[in-house]
This record gives structure tokens, sequence and C-alpha cells, in this order.
């Protein structure tokens, strides 16, 4: 019996062996196209060299490619654990051609793995056809043998693949697999088609026509092939089993799962164990391609996917969190055809453990919600909308988790009240994530690189080059020529211009000639390897092919390069100190600062952040050489280089060293990056941190400066404390001590004050007089510049002595009034303490207060009008007592 992992090379191998490029799986965040929240076909990576925008210098392809399917209209996350062959997350082998081979040999190459490569018996096999395409038909008889009775035409669009509404488009042919008569089920296209009997193990998809709007096609000039084949699908049926989660891989997870919960694997939690497997694996891809969880976008339905799991396993009585100790299970498994999960080991493990903590403390006090009001629900009711937003809100619920928790209790969630107590929050999650793939990039551009090819970047060495201009662009259209004033793109065939990636912002300066110069306020990358200037002709006339010379601003340029190699010395210090979880999440490098955003749970302390602010400035001190390699990426993480996960990287990467060799590592941080740098460790000059705060869930900040940046930080600094020790009248070194004594001496006098205007306000009210109005016995006070919040317990004081049964106070601090009314209990029944409190506030210019009948307090902006305050209180008393 073959294992998924043999199926897997096998098919790869195969492919190769027929001239295929094997091409690794890009990440589950597509970089291409800008509607998809995540990879979910093969042929998302190829997308653009599909539609022409893109070339490769192959034109076969196969890859084991990830997938997730889990949320917008791609989304399989309800029915995992329940069917036998739903996921989150599965693997989706194919194989490609980019005009080079058609139908014929790509139903031959398909038919000869299954049938000779793998051994499945031919006449356990049947295939679908586009109604109208009469040439796979033929094809599947001549090749294959088949009869008519097993090839079935379909006529819907499930068996025509479209790109979108535009874009390439053509017929399918569907491969399936006959699990004999005595499993329930018919053929595709019969009404019982959704049975288990017949199971769909490959797709080809023939790439054959463009559609235009308004649904007219027409041929393609090089037709196509794009193929799918779920893996898991089919090592079930090459391991003799009708259930995916039977499977070798799906087996050793739940295994694991048992042993962790000491619950049987087939027992009443079956279901449990597959849905704690399934997550597991979109758990760790997830954040092994830079994923974390979140309240919107991407990281909710990561956040979604995880607490699902989680509250499998608190069902199955695990009380602390564990689901983040499955993790070297899975590792065991697929680190191999996957080194990703490896190398991100220690961040998944922390980000998995810290999310089940957050969780683990909420979901007792939820399921307690969500059992008393399910006690109070008839028979089949649904559970009402705003109960499940309240466990959404405030418990972290998803809306399907407590589906899921109501499963077989015979009750549901009334959705619709659910969403209409969720759309201002559903409205920002789709704008979160609606285009927060990788911006779309111009079409423009992909014509630019097909014709002119990648730009060649000359600035790891020099500032100044000479450069011929390829092409002059506005809008989306190529230019002949630019006048003074005029805002263009420019490109040229070699530039010193670093285009803005990689966190570092993009190079300024200007492009000149004779009777001609460009500023140039900024460079950007297009279509992966195009330096895009943008600028404005300040003198003469720009025409493609002119020869300029291309100046980088060098100032600028320098103090960009200190931020970012002191964002590589930053990103290890923080490593050894926090610990390997420490990941890049963004970061931006620019002439004025620098900005890193790094994965860690907590916030990081004032210590902590001293210890690796001294660390850099260690690694600064040593000025040891910074040295750049260029080398495979499998060779530089060999060698202890930190890659950044999700990330693309060619066959060859440049490799930044800094500091002396350590701890079995070539250099003391290594990280691949294609960014400038400075030549020695201590040209980056000084080293500061500015602030550490949090972005997002499990994300922290730090804002940095470098080099004169730093310097001019430092010196503000020292003057501001000079400043600050003049007026005290002390040294510098003396200052803090100064200070801390004057603040302590302001502290004790404040007290005293406050002691004698409590003293004054509370003297014998008999001494100030009080004043009869009507039944009640009134006493006022203007308290002047006491604090309104001892107003009440001064009004309290008063009352206690008897002589006044209403007292009313105010004081004017700041300009500004503040009211209090007390009123004694034998009063209370006929005078409002919040009557009294609003008339007052009216006088000051307020518009009133709030409180008791028998204490209340309001203000008013003008602390000048106590006595009409005072006046208008005697008012209201004169008509209710």
């Amino acid at each position: 019996m073959l294992t998924t992992n043999e199926i897997r090379t096998a098919f790869l191998d195969y492919f190769a062996s027929k001239g295929h490029q094997i091409v690794p799986s890009s990440s589950l965040v597509p970089s291409n196209d800008p509607t998809l929240l995540f990879t979910n076909a093969g042929m998302v990576q190829f997308k653009n060299v599909f539609t022409g925008q893109e070339t490769r210098p192959y034109s076969r392809a196969t890859t084991a490619q990830k997938v997730v399917r889990a949320g917008g209209k791609h989304n399989d996350l309800d029915n995992v654990g329940y069917t036998a062959r739903h996921h989150t997350f599965f693997e989706m082998m194919g194989n490609f051609s980019f005009g080079d081979y058609f139908k014929p040999q790509a139903i031959e190459l398909a038919w000869n793995l299954i049938t000779k490569g793998f051994g499945l018996p031919k006449d356990k096999l049947l295939v679908t056809v586009y109604a109208d395409d009469e040439d796979a038909a033929g094809l599947w008889r001549s090749i294959a043998g088949l009869d008519d009775s097993r090839i079935i035409r379909i006529p819907t669009s499930d068996n025509f693949w479209r790109m979108g509404d535009t874009g390439p488009c053509g017929p399918c042919s569907e491969i399936f697999f006959d699990h004999g008569p005595d499993v329930p089920g018919g053929p595709p296209g019969s009404p019982d088609e959704d049975g288990d009997r017949f199971v769909e193990i490959w797709n080809l998809v023939f790439m054959q026509y463009f559609e235009d709007p308004p649904g007219t096609r027409s041929p393609l000039p090089r037709p196509s092939i794009d193929t799918g084949m779920g893996l898991e699908r089919f090592a079930a049926i090459m391991q003799g089993k009708r259930d995916n989660y039977d499977t070798d891989t799906f087996v050793a997870l739940t295994n694991a799962s048992a042993d962790l919960t000491h619950q049987a694997v087939d027992g009443p939690f079956k279901a449990s164990h597959r849905v704690v497997a399934d997550h597991l694996r979109s758990t760790a891809f997830l954040i092994a391609d830079g994923v974390l969880p979140a309240k919107d976008g991407r990281g909710y339905v990561l956040r979604r996917i995880m607490r699902r799991a989680m509250r499998h396993l608190h069902m199955m009585g695990t009380t602390d969190p564990v689901f983040y100790k499955l993790l070297p299970a899975l590792i065991q498994q697929m680190g191999t055809a996957y080194p990703e999960l490896v190398h991100g080991e220690a961040l998944i493990r922390e980000t998995m453990r810290g999310e089940e903590e957050r969780f683990k403390a909420m979901l007792d006090r939820g399921l307690h919600l969500l059992d008393d009001e399910k006690s109070k629900l008839a028979t089949g009711a649904p559970l009402p909308g705003d109960v499940a937003f309240r466990l959404y809100d405030t418990f972290g619920f998803p809306l399907d988790l407590t589906q899921d928790a109501l499963r077989g209790s015979g009750h549901d969630v009334d959705v619709q009240g659910f969403e209409d107590a969720m759309t201002i929050q559903r409205q920002r999650a789709r704008a979160a994530w609606t285009g927060s793939g990788d911006t779309a990039v111009e079409t423009i551009w992909f014509e630019a690189r097909d014709k002119f090819g990648a730009s060649e970047f000359l600035g790891y060495s020099t500032e100044q080059a000479d450069g011929e201009v390829l092409a002059v662009i506005a809008g989306n259209a190529f230019l002949p020529e630019a006048t003074i004033g005029q805002e263009v793109a420019i490109l040229l065939n070699q530039t010193p211009f670093y285009g803005e990636s990689g966190g570092q912002a993009g190079d300024t300066g200007f492009l000149s000639a004779k009777g001609l110069k460009v500023a140039i306020s900024d460079t950007q990358k297009k279509a992966g390897d195009l330096i895009v200037h943008y600028g404005t002709v300040t003198e003469g006339v720009l025409k493609p092919g002119m020869a300029v010379t291309a100046t980088v601003d060098h100032d600028r340029r320098s103090a960009i390069r200190a931020h970012h190699s002191a964002t590589h010395l930053l990103h290890e210090a923080m490593r050894r100190r926090l610990g390997a979880h420490v990941a890049q999440k963004g970061s931006l490098n620019t002439p004025d600062r620098l900005r890193f955003d790094v994965s860690q749970p907590r916030p990081i302390t004032p210590e902590e952040l001293a210890d690796i602010e001294a660390e850099v400035n260690h690694r600064i001190r040593q000025n040891a050489a910074v040295t750049t390699r260029s080398m495979t990426p499998d060779e530089a993480i060999a060698e202890g280089a930190t890659a950044l996960f999700g990330e693309k990287y060619g066959d060859e990467v440049r490799v930044v060293s800094m500091g002396p060799a350590e701890d079995g590592k070539a250099a003391w941080s290594i990280e691949l990056c294609g960014g400038t740098h400075v030549s020695r460790t201590g040209d980056i000059g000084q080293f500061r941190i500015v602030a550490e705060n949090g972005v997002s869930a499990g994300v922290r900040r730090i804002e940095a400066v470098a080099g004169k940046a730093a310097e001019s930080l430092t010196a503000t600094n020292e003057q501001r404390l000079a400043q600050l020790a003049g007026m005290l009248k002390v040294s510098v070194a003396e200052a803090p001590e100064r200070l801390a004594s004057l603040l302590e001496e302001r502290r004790t006098m404040e007290r005293q004050i406050a002691n004698l205007q409590r003293q004054l306000a509370t003297g014998s009210v008999a001494a100030a007089g009080v004043e009869q109005v009507g039944s009640a016995r009134l006493a006022t006070r203007n308290v002047g510049e006491t604090p309104a919040r001892e107003l009440k317990g001064l009004a309290e004081t008063i009352l206690k002595q008897g002589e006044a049964n209403v007292v009313v106070l105010i004081s004017c601090a700041d300009g500004k009034g503040s009211v209090v009314a007390a009123v004694a209990p034998d009063l209370t029944e006929k005078v409002d303490a919040v009557a009294l409190v609003k008339a007052a506030s009216v006088a000051m210019g307020g518009k009133g207060g709030g409180g008791r009948r028998d204490m209340a307090q309001a203000g008013g902006p003008d602390g000048q009008a106590a006595d009409a305050a005072f006046a208008a209180v005697r008012d209201i008393l004169k008509e209710t007592v």
C-alpha cells in the first residue's frame, strides 16, 4: 500500500519524467489575485501565465499545491468532520501546459499514470466530458479504450470551466472511480450522483477559448491544460478506503488526538477527532504562510478554524491548552514535503498555545450561557440571533461554532437575527479582506516586462549609473515623449534606484542628460522584477531611447540603509531575548525611522526592550562586516538564515549576514533579503527604540531610529533635559532628585490646601448662616478652587451637622463651574437634588446633570455665575417647599 507521501512523490516524479518542471506550492495567501481570500486551486499561482500577462522559463509544470477552502464562496468548514471527503485544508496535485500540449497528451498522461503508474483497474474508471466536446469523447475512446457507456456527457457548467466573466475558459473532463454496486449512489449526471459509489478523482480542464463580454468566445492561439487531483481522495482509493479520514496521514493525526484526549478514535467523539485533525492542518499551514488569528479578514477565518478545533478538544475533556501538542505529529507526517512547517514550528506552536489560552478563558462562560439559553427554547425552536451575536461579541464564538455546538440538539440559530446584529462588523470584515491580496498589477507592466525583460539593478554597488530609457508611461499608455511639468513612469534597462519592496522605501534622486533633468520622487517594483521610476520632467524633453545618468539621493539612501540593517539586528536580538516564535510580520525602513512588526503574544516589558536595544548597540559597536551571498533558499536556511514565511523566493536568494559566527550559525544574524545595507554594522551609528505597542492580536510593533535620526533624537532629549535642569536651577545629574523633591512638596501642599478648604467649607454652618426657604433650611457655599471630586464629601459632612437640610456647593476650579446638591432624607419627597443641580447648571451655561433625589452633581462652563446658580436653586425651592 502506498502512503500519501509516496503517492505525492510518485505523481510529481511521473510528470517530471515527462518534461514538467516541479514547481513548489505557492503560499496559501494569493500573491496575484486580490479577489481570493486563500489559494483555492492549483492554478492560482499560474493565473497570470494563463492570461498571457506573465511568462515562465518552462511551458510544462506540475505541483502539489496547498489549498484552503474555509472562507468566501469556497467554504467547506461546516461539513468537516461529518462527511467522508470535506476538508478545510487539502492538497491539489496538478499538471499544467502553457501553450505546449493539449487534449491528446493530457488525456494520455492522465490515463497512463492512473492505470499503469498507480495500477487502478480500467473497469473501475469512467469519465465525463462536456456535452459539446466531441474531441475529448473521441480521445477517451481511442486512448483509453472506453466505450460510450463509460463516457458521460454533461451539458451543465459543472463541466465547463471559466476563470471569470472574461478570460480563458474551456470544457472539462473528469475521471471517476467506481467503488462498486454495493455502495449507494449513481453515476455523475444522474439523480443519485451525490452518493458515495462514484468518486471524482481528477479534473482535466482544456483551456481553448477566450471569453469576451457579452459572452462571445474566440479560440485561444495557444490552448493550455490545467488539471487537479485531490490527493486525499486519491490516497483513499489507493489505500482501499472509502473515507479520506481512514488514510494514513489522517489516521496518524486522529490517533494523536485520541492519545492526547484519552477518547477512542471510533467512539462517540469520532467526528471531533476528525475536526481536530483537519483543522490542525489548516491552522499550521496558514500560520506558516504568515496568517495570524485576528478579528477580521484571513485572520478571522483562521481563528474560526482554531476555535472550532479547540471546542471539540474541550468536548473531549481537555481542560488545559493542548491543541499545539499535536503539532509534532503533523510535522512528522508532512514536514518533509512542506519544510515551512519545520522552519515555522516555534511560531506555529506559540500562536496555537496563545490562542487556546485566550479561548479557554472565555469558553466555559460562553458554553454556560449557551446551555442556559438552550434550556429556555421550545422543541425545535432556533436560538435567537441576538444570543448568538452576544456569544460572538462577548465570548469570541463565531456563528458556525455556535451552530456546531447546537448540532444534534434539535436547535439551530436564527441566522437572520444574527446577521442583523452583525451588519456593521460584517461590513468591516468584508472591507478588510476584499482585495486584500497583493494589488492587482496593471496589464501594462506585464506588457513592459515581456517587451523589455527584467530591470537590472546596480544599486548594491553604486548609487550612480548610465542607462537607456526603454519606456515612458503615463496612466496605462506608452508615450512617445514627456515634456516639462509632466508626471510619468520611466523604465531603464539598468538602474541604481531601489524599487520599494520588503519594507524598504524606494529611492529618490534624478535622471539627467544634456538639456534634460527628471526629478524622481519614488521608485516601485512592478510585475515582480520591473523597476519603475516615478518622476516629473523639470527640464527638456524625455524620450524612449535616450541615454541618461541615474543618480540616487545619497544621504537619503544612506539613512534608509542604516535603518534596514538595524532592523536585521533588531530581529535577531528579539528572537534571542524573547524566543524563536518571534517572526517578522511587516516592516518599514525610511530615511527617518524604522517600524518593525513581529509575532509576539504579549507586550514587551521595558526591561526586555532595554536589553534588546543594548544588544543591538553592542552589535553595532562590534563594527563587523556585513556580507552578502547568493545561494539556494535551502542552502541559506541550512546555514541558519531566517526566511519570511509566505514570501516567494527564486532559485537563488540574496543572504545578508552580520556579526561573528555564534551558536553554530555562520554569523550572528543571517537573513534572506534583497534590500540594500551598510558595509559594516558600525555604519549604522546609534540605535534607539522609540515605542512599542500592539497592532493586532499576537502582533507587536517596535518603532525605532538609527544613524543620524538617532543622533538627532539623543541631541533633542539632551537639550530638553538641560532646559529642565536650568529651570530647576541644578545640574543635569541633580535634576531627577530635585524634580522628585518638588513633586513631593507639591503633593504635600495640595493635601494641606484640600484640608484647609475642607475646614473652611465644613466649618460651623451657623456661623455662615442658614437660609430659610419655605420649609427648607438651605446652606450654600462657593468653595472656590476646591476640586469637583471633593464636593460630594463636603456636602455630606455639612448635611450631617444637622443645621441645614439642603446643601448646595459650587466650585470654580479652572474657571468651570461644578455644583453638588445634597438633600436630607426627610425632605427628598418634596425636594429633588437632580432638579436643583439642573437649574444651577443651566444658570452656569450647562445642560443639566444627574444623580439621585438625595445627591446629585452637574456642571457648566461659566464658573463665575455661582450667584446666579444659587438664585436658581432658591427659585426651585420656593416653588416646591
